[in-house]
């Protein structure tokens, strides 16, 4: 006798089963951050100021007790803790000239 092959098509999966997976899939996962302490507000930044540039000493980490100065968006006051995700990039210096500098 000869076994004989059973094509099945692939049963669609229960409205439990996708709920169950859509609730593994939603849950929340943090990346890993350092804190930080914002030291000193220097100004604003950006085409249009939407960003402030900020001093900041890092407080834990590979990176702990380094001054860094970064660009952040939104409220910012000094002694804020920041949650940064990476510890190696600085942002650039402002240029405090007003108007461009004519010959």
């Amino acid at each position: 006798m000869a076994e004989q092959k059973q094509n099945k098509a692939p049963r669609a999966p229960d409205k439990r089963q996708e709920q169950q997976k859509g609730k593994q899939d939603s849950a929340i996962r943090f990346s890993p951050a350092v804190p930080a302490r914002v030291e000193e507000v220097i100004g604003r930044t950006g085409t249009r100021g939407e960003a402030i540039q900020i001093r900041c000493r890092v407080l834990d980490g590979r990176d702990k007790d380094k001054v860094m100065r970064r660009n952040v968006k939104g409220p910012i006051q000094k002694d804020d803790i920041l949650m940064l995700r990476e510890t190696e990039i600085e942002a650039r210096a402002l240029n405090k000239s007003s108007g461009r500098s004519g010959n």
